[in-house]
């Protein structure tokens, strides 16, 4: 009895008193014990990877949320194809991360074809509005920024001045159409619904909640845009994890495009209400704008490494950069550390990240020399991807110390993205990138309709002696970055990896955990990686990777800002097994997705 009573006692006392668990994402000023706690380790393999690759025969989605990957997954269970997939769970993504991609955005994808064993390419991104030349942006204010001799110099971040006419809705119609078994009226129902019916925001997408500034038109910008407030914040505020957020304005557009197509986006309702808004902040897009506005299939950058065939986005993509990287490291290596390779030096070795990081200045130099809208600018892509190029770049580095990448500048990191694979049992895949490219975009939200236009206009140069200069119905320098792996005519694996300008040169920085360490999927999107700026030739780590090198590499004379693995990007992957592994099995897929967003790969 008196056992019973001394225990009751404890259950009433302060220490033991009922209480909803904390449920803690550890941030804010006030941390539960639970934030100080020692990660626990795997039971096999890598100790430090976060999860195990996902396998499935059927069908395969990886993206960096749920809910859009159960879209998708959902949609190749009912019958659909990869394509119709990938649309479905951009669809979703456009509500449940609404920041990172919308239908006021950019567009870019790679799809393989299985029955043809060919793989196409769309861009369907923004082009300028009307109106838009350095004489109307010098008349507002705005000049060219000496202190940045790469792209976006002089041009603002947000507002309306960097919107460009979107292309995403045109891309969504253009791939369903041509390659699709679905229409606008099935893939876009999961995030019409989402988008009414509400959904709980997801632990990293709540933190990257937060509306940029988006006004005045001239000195921009000092205020934010009052119906992206009404539209994005719950009583003026951000939603927290596991809020429930609703967008009905978005559902109504997802409904017209269902009930309309993309006309309702290109000359209907919604054209009009999108000239409306631009008008109303001192915009020039018109209706002819966006009724005009094409997208285009183009053909893929090549280049070869360890024998298998990689494929990147061509200009005004950034993606390219990737395969001069890789090439250089293939050439210079060997001439850098002779009778020593990249996994002889390995991932904990101040040198290893000396020479990526040094490759990756090489690739970025021609990169932002020649990157525009080859509709506009002579880019020589064929002498830039040459291995007789990359061989006669490897003389400019010092193995042992940090080369300059021009006049010490400045230069914004922007982007946020959204990428996502899919994969089919006919063997069909899609790598896809969508976005808005800042987060939020250009911050203005379109009223009524609940999306935002985006800001990639921004990557314009306002220097009338740089090819990437503004011009109308010119397509700015583009982060966005989607990439392939084949063999022969048979895909190894799709590759995408989110974050403005970490995009080409995370990568490259893949394709070497793969296919020089040995890494899988998952490892590979765990493994630690760089971020390097070009104009202002500053080199940031992740915290782990900064304690284990940073010392190293700064005495090699690398400038290091703080560590930081919010700007790493999100990488997202779908392999198909190599049929040495498993000769009877079949068609399998194996992905990964990245531990640093919300997201992950589903299949069936």
């Amino acid at each position: 009895m008196a056992l019973a009573v001394a225990i009751a006692a404890a259950w009433g006392s302060a220490a033991f008193a009922q209480a909803p668990p904390q449920l803690s994402t550890c941030e804010g000023p006030s941390k539960p014990a639970a934030c100080q706690a020692i990660r626990g380790d795997r039971t096999e393999g890598w100790a430090a990877q976060s999860r195990a690759e996902v396998f499935a025969q059927h069908g395969m989605v990886a993206t960096s949320q749920p809910l859009a990957a159960q879209a998708g997954l959902q949609v190749l269970k009912q019958g659909g194809n990869a394509i119709d997939a990938a649309v479905a769970t951009a669809a979703v993504l456009n509500v449940v991360e609404p920041m990172n991609v919308g239908v006021g955005g950019d567009l870019f994808a790679i799809i393989y074809v299985a029955k043809e064993h060919r793989l196409y390419a769309l861009n369907a991104s923004g082009m300028a509005p009307s109106g838009a030349t350095p004489e109307h942006f010098a008349a507002l204010g705005y000049r060219a920024d000496p202190k940045n001799w790469g792209p976006g110099s002089g041009m603002p971040l947000g507002g309306i001045l960097p919107v460009t006419v979107p292309g995403s809705v045109w891309g969504w119609d253009a791939v369903l159409k041509r390659f699709g078994t679905m229409t606008f009226r099935q893939v876009l129902q999961p995030a019409a619904d989402y988008a009414q019916d509400g959904f709980p925001v997801s632990q990293r997408i709540a933190h990257d909640w937060r509306l940029p500034n988006a006004l005045p038109l001239k000195a921009c910008c000092t205020a934010p845009d009052p119906d992206s407030v009404a539209a994005w914040y719950i009583d003026g505020q951000p939603p927290v994890a596991g809020q429930v957020y609703r967008n009905p304005d978005l559902a109504k557009t997802f409904r017209l495009l269902q009930a309309q197509g993309p006309d309702a986006f290109y000359k209907g309702d919604i054209a009009r209400a999108l000239v409306a808004k631009s008008t109303a902040v001192g915009g020039t897009m018109t209706l002819a704008d966006l009724a005009a506005y094409k997208g285009e299939w183009v053909d893929l950058a090549h280049t070869t490494y360890h024998g298998h065939d990689l494929y990147e986005l061509p200009p005004p993509s950034q993606a390219w950069a990737a395969l001069e990287m890789v090439n250089v490291l293939e050439a210079c290596v060997p001439v850098w550390t002779p009778g020593r390779t990249l996994a002889d030096l390995g991932p904990r070795s101040p040198r290893y990240w000396h020479l990526m990081v040094e490759a990756k200045k090489l690739a970025y130099a021609d990169l932002i020399a020649f990157n525009a809208d080859p509709n506009f600018a002579k880019i020589p892509l064929e002498r830039l991807l040459s291995k007789a190029h990359a061989k006669s770049l490897c003389g400019r580095v010092d193995p042992a110390h940090a080369s300059a990448t021009g006049p010490r500048g400045e230069a914004a990191g922007a982007g946020d993205t959204i990428v996502l694979s899919t994969a089919d049992d006919q063997g069909n895949m899609v790598a896809w990138v969508n976005s808005n490219f800042d987060s939020f975009g250009s911050g203005l939200t379109v009223p009524g309709y609940g999306f935002v236009l985006h800001n990639r206009g921004s990557l314009f140069s306002l220097d009338p002696k740089s090819p990437n200069v503004i011009a109308p119905h010119k397509r700015p320098y583009n982060t966005l970055a989607a990439g392939f792996v084949m063999d022969g005519d048979r895909p190894l694996m799709s590759l995408l990896l989110m974050g403005g300008d970490m995009q080409a040169q995370g990568h490259a920085q893949v394709l070497v955990d793969i296919f020089d360490l040995g890494a899988n999927l998952q490892m590979a999107t765990d493994m630690a990686r760089f971020r390097h700026n070009q104009v202002a030739n500053k080199l940031s780590l992740e915290p782990s990777l900064s304690d284990l090198v940073g010392k190293g590499l700064a005495a090699m004379g690398h400038d290091l800002g703080p560590p930081n693995s919010s700007i790493m990007g999100g990488f997202q992957a779908i392999m198909v097994q190599p049929a040495a592994a498993d000769p009877k099995a079949g068609r399998v897929y194996r992905a990964g997705s990245d531990h640093r967003k919300d997201g992950q790969a589903v299949g069936y």
